[in-house]
């Protein structure tokens, strides 16, 4: 199997923002050859940059391999009390978002982790979504943070973050709103542990589930990312991902 693990630095902007607010810590980034692999090809918005890893220093890193699992092509992931994310920058302006198709596998849920909780926010899967939008309309406690991380990481909190997740017990459709901010909020697609141990398709109209996670229409998407941790609950989580599809809504 390839290993994603090494690489060069790279700045990319708003991503640390969201790194520093998930784990807690200021942020470097490794670019990962995963453009260089089948999930890589397949994956993410055909204009977008290279996928590259970032890292947390001070947190273990996640794993992120190629698989060719069940036939497919697969990122599998693996989180030991660590958290890092795999992300590329994209740019599809809202009159263009049309919706995101994605996959997943998870052999087993993380027994303590809560979603809704500051110190047991991890997941074991997550597709995130980060978009531009009109900062000036921030609360002061969110323009104050969005300035805290500027100065810690060099970025600017994205507008608003939008992350499908699989819940331990919330059902779906349920918004969480992060303990630690409210521009970043998580819409629950799966819950339980019902469906573990198969592979589950998803396409989300990003447009619809953006309105019903922030209340106003988006801004043009500028990031997705993929995220796996484990790090707050000091625990081990793994999974497989399918390649992430975006499809306009021109070619619809």
């Amino acid at each position: 199997m390839q290993r994603f693990e090494n690489g060069y630095g790279r700045r990319l902007p708003g991503w640390g923002a969201i790194a520093l607010l998930l784990a807690g810590c200021s942020t470097a980034v490794v670019e990962a050859p995963i453009a260089e692999t089948p999930w890589g090809l397949q994956s993410g918005a055909p204009q977008g940059q290279p996928w590259v890893h970032k890292t947390f220093p001070g947190k273990a890193p996640t794993r992120f391999h190629y698989e060719k699992r069940d036939g497919r092509d697969t990122l599998q992931v693996r989180s030991d009390a660590s958290a890092s994310m795999l992300r590329q920058v994209v740019r599809i302006e809202p009159a263009q978002l049309g919706s995101v198709r994605f996959s997943w596998k998870v052999p087993a849920l993380l027994e303590q982790a809560d979603l809704a909780t500051r110190d047991k926010d991890d997941s074991t899967v997550r597709i995130v979504l980060a978009f531009e939008g009109d900062r000036s309309r921030f609360t002061a406690r969110d323009a104050a943070l969005s300035e805290l991380v500027r100065v810690v990481t060099g970025e600017e909190l994205p507008y608003a973050t939008l992350m499908y997740v699989w819940c331990n017990r919330r059902e779906p459709g349920t918004v969480i709103r992060s303990p630690r901010t409210d521009r970043i909020r998580k819409l629950v697609v799966e819950s339980g542990p019902r469906r573990l141990n198969q592979w589950l398709e998803y396409e989300r109209d990003i447009r619809a589930d953006y309105e019903r996670a922030f209340g106003e229409p988006p801004g043009a998407l500028v990031g997705v990312g993929i995220m796996t941790d484990s790090d707050n609950t000091r625990s081990h989580a793994e999974a497989w991902y399918g390649p992430v599809r975006f499809v306009r809504a021109a070619a619809r």
